[in-house]
């Protein structure tokens, strides 16, 4: 009896051309995705080489407490390969929001894939976890969240939570919490997670994020919070163009002022740029068009922790950290204002102890010229 041998699998780069894309676009990919991974640019050769040479690698996208919103974000990406990274060039084996199959088909494909690439793919995780009364708030196919969760986990080399439902808990957990919902860190304990949060998170980072473990088969560096420090190492604050407003005690007092029209920071409008980091400020949305704050619009902080029970989304922060200890952006203003006052009343001061020194001094001098010449 004849043996079939298994295909060849194609690399990264393959999978690119035979999809109609020129190497013209597949360098522009490489040297757009090493800017937005913060790579320096002798590392797009690199990046480039890899790509030609690495198979694709396996992906597993489960789907949980979430409104789809990161899938959305996903694929609404302007650059063309970025979706195309994971819904082909990195072989996604099964997404029930985005795959064609439907029901067993879909299911079959799911576990025949685990089973041959177990130890070897990415599980990406949408949507939170809920646990209460047995976990039965979100069942697939007629299992729990949690149930899946376990399996899909099991045999993935990484995982990566996409929006802050699967990094936080998301709206399902925030107060009171009525299915008990948690996000995926709380269950699986034995795998490397990175958590991409968000509401929903930026296409690019998540591209990115995923393309970093693809190329270099290790997680990114991440911060104490387990995000990935490329696209989560500063605040919005940071990167903010409105951050000299800040800076000199300039607020827009309400949507619809004079402040808000002329630009001014929107702190006292509910901001939370100061305590949340993101790529939000130097990436932005849509190609690079535009983001929340830059449309009039303060930061909700949807990447940080517990962003739905933060308080309400209008009002200010109490403390801004990283600005002296208990220091109040008001404060702030008032001390930078203050010193301006004050360093403008101090030279005005100086300025006169320098005039009247002088004259003191022109006088004495009047005085012994005069007192020479009658001495003559």
């Amino acid at each position: 009896m004849k043996t079939l041998t298994p295909a060849r699998e194609e690399t990264f780069y393959e999978s690119i051309i035979n999809k109609g894309y020129s190497r013209r676009d597949f360098l522009k990919f490489a040297t757009y995705m090493a800017a937005f991974m913060g790579l320096e640019h002798t590392m797009v050769g690199q990046l480039v080489k890899t790509m030609e040479t690495k198979k694709r690698i396996p992906v597993i996208w489960e789907h949980f407490q979430e409104c789809t919103g990161c899938s959305e974000s996903f694929i609404r990406s302007d650059h063309p390969l970025v979706a195309d990274v994971i819904l082909d060039t990195i072989s996604l084996d099964y997404t029930d929001t985005l795959m064609a199959a439907a029901g067993h088909n879909a299911e079959a494909a799911k576990q025949q894939s685990m089973k041959e690439n177990y130890g070897k793919y990415i599980l990406i995780v949408e949507g939170a976890v809920p646990t209460k009364d047995g976990g039965v708030y979100c069942t697939i196919a007629g299992r729990t969240a949690i149930e899946v969760l376990k399996e899909s986990a099991a045999g993935a080399a990484a995982i990566i939570t996409f929006g802050s439902c699967s990094s936080w808990g998301g709206v399902q957990a925030a107060s009171p919490n009525p299915t008990g919902s948690v996000p995926v860190d709380a269950i699986i304990k034995d795998k490397p997670i990175i958590k991409v949060p968000g509401c929903p998170p930026i296409p690019e980072v998540m591209t990115g994020v995923v393309l970093h473990y693809a190329m270099f088969g290790t997680i990114p560096e991440l911060d104490a919070l387990g995000r990935p420090k490329q696209f989560y190492g500063k605040r919005v604050h940071d990167s903010c163009y409105r951050r000299p407003y800040f800076d000199a005690g300039l607020f827009a007092e309400s949507f619809d002022s004079e402040e808000a029209k002329k630009g001014y920071c929107l702190y006292k409008l509910g901001c939370r740029g100061p305590v949340t980091y993101n790529a939000c400020g130097f990436m932005e949305w849509n190609n690079g068009l535009s983001y929340p704050i830059k449309s009039g619009y303060p930061c909700i902080g949807c990447a940080e922790n517990n962003f739905w029970d933060n308080g309400p989304f209008y009002e200010r922060l109490e403390n801004v950290p990283g600005m002296g200890i208990e220091a109040t952006a008001d404060k702030i203003g008032k001390v930078v204002l203050g010193a301006a006052a004050g360093g403008a009343a101090l030279h005005a001061i100086a300025t006169n102890l320098l005039k009247h020194n002088e004259l003191k001094h022109n006088k004495r001098e009047g005085v012994a010229n005069e007192q020479h010449l009658q001495d003559q």
